[in-house]
């Protein structure tokens, strides 16, 4: 193994010279580990849908149990707003909540139902993951479930009647009715949640927000303020050990944990290479990692290595900053379709895609080499090429959107501000889209009734 060479695998060249200052590390080196958000134990715990009802139903049933053995030790409580009236008036209290809450559970299922099929037709299957992942619908599904068990825990606990001997847990009864209030409190944040949600201008706001701030983390280095001088490389010298043990199972890459990578090749004292970026689909038995420096790794040490990769069956956008950009273009060309012909829309998506794109075009590449504190390169990856991303953004919507009115101009509009801003090395990117789109003067006849005269970009991109 060698540092400094030209190029780290056969298919793969040598970094160009970059080192940048991001906005909020100060000065990084280039190689160095990424910052990038990886996926812990306790975000798998709360990742599911149902996670946060079932612990809200989990702690109603641990608090509807407790705290009415505590009300009777503690004996008859005499404070002024608590629940005074006897057993039968108890039961029928908690029985009403208890019957109110599960029926609006129901509808409040039933719309969120309704919201997901509507987002999925209208907008795309993939905006999917983001709706569920709003806490205000877990909450709400949340708070009506932990009251409805509270009540039915708490009502065995109600003994006797209005003439004998009887026990009533009196702040029990008042929490049941507290909690009450609490779900109408959810249930108004939880309409106004998919109210809003449902608008086109929100979806796509949401995306983009999201999409900038996962840009922010995995590109943090300004382009233009990078210095001159290379960082560390690395290409393995010949007669190199190399193992590429198969992926355990498939999956889409959703992240990467480069520091776990590192760690492992330094105490392997070995080179990991990632030959796949984040967001591609793997199948079981794809060689997606490759160690060189090593002659075998048993089963253990594979299984352990690929521990590093998360695999998910579909995108998220944990380090994919290209699923952001691919939400935003499909919701663009389903808008473009013959079906809905909603050009405004896809002219919201590019306002979007021009906020992400402006911003991906002053950043650095990041570097494929990390290093460990020695200078060491550990690990070769393949991250996201930002002219890529640009492409992405641009040419499916530039496709099915040349014969209209609206987009080739807003495009464009997009594509000579990105090329005011844009760091050299994306300058010949943006050029080629420009060049392929179709002169004012040609979209003038073709407004004027002349047919064919838009199609330049579209026969530019075939």
């Amino acid at each position: 193994m060698a540092h400094a060479a030209d190029q780290a695998r056969p298919d793969a060249t040598a970094a160009e010279p970059e080192e940048a200052r991001g906005p909020s590390s100060g000065q990084r080196s280039r190689g160095e580990i990424p910052d990038v958000p990886t996926v812990t134990r306790w975000n798998r715990m709360w990742k599911p849908f149902w996670a946060l009802p079932a612990a809200c139903v989990i702690g109603a049933v641990v608090l509807g149990i407790l705290l009415p053995q505590w009300e009777e030790e503690l004996g008859v409580t005499r404070l002024q707003y608590v629940f005074q009236g006897g057993p039968d008036g108890a039961r029928e209290v908690l029985g009403t909540i208890a019957s109110a809450m599960i029926s609006v559970t129901g509808l409040v299922f039933s719309i969120t139902m309704v919201v997901l099929q509507l987002a999925s037709s209208q907008f795309t299957p993939r905006v999917l993951g983001g709706f569920l992942q709003y806490r205000v619908v877990q909450g709400t599904l949340g708070i009506f479930l932990s009251t409805f068990v509270f009540a039915l825990t708490v009502t065995r606990y109600v003994r006797g009647d209005n003439e004998g001997e009887q026990f009533v847990p009196q702040l029990s009864v008042t929490l049941a009715f507290l909690m009450t209030l609490a779900c109408v409190g959810f249930f108004l944040a939880f309409i106004h949640r998919i109210t809003t949600s449902i608008q086109v201008s929100h979806v796509i706001s949401r995306i983009g927000d999201r999409t900038l701030k996962l840009a922010d983390v995995m590109y943090p280095e300004l382009a233009a303020e990078e210095p001159a001088g290379f960082g560390p490389t690395w290409s393995p010298e010949p007669g190199t050990a190399r193992v590429s043990p198969g992926a355990l199972r498939h999956g889409v890459i959703v992240h990467v944990d480069y520091k776990g990578l590192a760690r492992w090749a330094a105490e392997h004292d070995a080179v990991v290479t990632v030959d796949r970026p984040v967001g591609q689909f793997i199948t079981e038995g794809q060689q997606v990692l490759g160690v060189w420096g090593v002659e075998e790794l048993s089963e253990d040490e594979v299984r352990r290595l690929y521990s590093f990769l998360g695999l998910s069956s579909q995108r998220e956008m944990k380090q994919d900053v290209a699923f952001g950009i691919r939400q935003l273009a499909d919701i663009a060309d389903r808008a473009l379709s013959s079906g809905i012909n909603d050009p405004t829309t896809a002219v919201q998506c590019l306002d979007e895609l021009h906020r992400v794109l402006r911003r991906l075009v002053q950043r650095a590449s990041p570097s494929p080499y990390i290093a460990d504190a020695d200078g060491q390169v550990r690990v070769v990856h393949d991250p996201q090429a930002i002219n890529d991303l640009v492409d992405l953004a641009v040419l499916e919507i530039a496709h099915f959107g040349t014969d209209t009115m609206q987009v080739p101009q807003r495009l464009r509009m997009m594509l000579e501000d990105l090329l005011q801003v844009c760091a050299p090395r994306y300058r010949a990117g943006v050029e080629r889209l420009l060049e392929g789109l179709p002169d004012p003067a040609t979209e003038e006849e073709a407004a004027g009734g002349t047919s064919g005269g838009s199609s330049g970009l579209a026969d530019s991109l075939r």
